[in-house]
């Protein structure tokens, strides 16, 4: 999957920050949707690898401008936001997004959401800490789309991002989730295995030369096991209107 994009080094500071200790940024810049994007990773060990603009995260963009999505009056949450690039992304096609991740990431997101999201749109956008498994009891279950990118990495973390994904899914929920199915991190026993228990899943597209999966989950209904009756063209508006 390869994105045209350019980048350069920034120095950020004259001497190395005695907190971060970040001497530089990285900034990168990319089109999607019609939008100019100025992604900056602060290039520090203390960020590792949220740091990163993964090649999942350019795909679900990729898929968002493929399909011309309209995310107008949605409620959407983002796992693992990295960078930012997929929730400001999100934010710009008019959803109300609240962009997650550890506490150390915290700072790189809300730098990125400052240079991209115009004032007019401020009030979209919201950053918080979510680690899952811990204080996703924090959040409500009430978003319409939950999105995340190259978030099934380390299988410790797989029953913590399972309980996350549970706690915040109402049976409208539509997830969607990118992934480099990497076979020495078990990423396809999670969505062939773990996930099926729990969520109605299928692959919406496929890039069998980066290896990237792109699942869309809906939750199983308690009862039954078996996704709820959805009026015809329900899923369309909710994506559209």
């Amino acid at each position: 999957m390869t994105v045209q994009h350019k980048e350069k080094f920034c120095d950020v500071l004259s001497k190395e920050d005695p907190e971060d200790h970040f001497p530089n940024i990285l900034v990168k810049h990319f089109r999607f949707c019609g939008y100019d994007l100025e992604i900056n990773q602060y290039m520090n060990q203390k960020i590792g690898v949220s740091a990163f603009i993964w090649e999942c995260g350019l795909g679900l963009c990729q898929y968002f401008q493929q399909e011309r999505m309209d995310f107008s009056g949605k409620k959407i949450i983002e796992l693992g936001s990295g960078t930012g690039i997929v929730g400001i992304l999100a934010v710009l096609l008019g959803g109300q997004v609240t962009l997650t991740d550890e506490s150390h990431a915290l700072k790189q997101i809300e730098h990125n959401v400052s240079v991209n999201v115009p004032d007019s749109c401020r009030h979209f956008p919201t950053i918080r800490t979510l680690s899952w498994g811990f204080d996703h009891m924090n959040f409500l279950n009430d978003y319409d789309i939950i999105l995340g990118s190259d978030i099934v990495y380390y299988p410790s973390d797989y029953p913590l991002l399972l309980q996350t994904l549970q706690h915040l899914s109402n049976q409208r929920t539509i997830i969607y989730i990118a992934t480099q199915m990497r076979g020495c991190h078990a990423t396809r026993r999670f969505h062939e295995e773990l996930i099926p228990q729990y969520f109605n899943s299928h692959i919406i597209q496929g890039d069998w030369c980066a290896n990237i999966n792109l699942y869309k989950l809906t939750l199983k209904s308690p009862k039954t096991g078996e996704e709820l009756p959805m009026e015809r063209g329900t899923e369309r508006n909710l994506l559209s209107n």
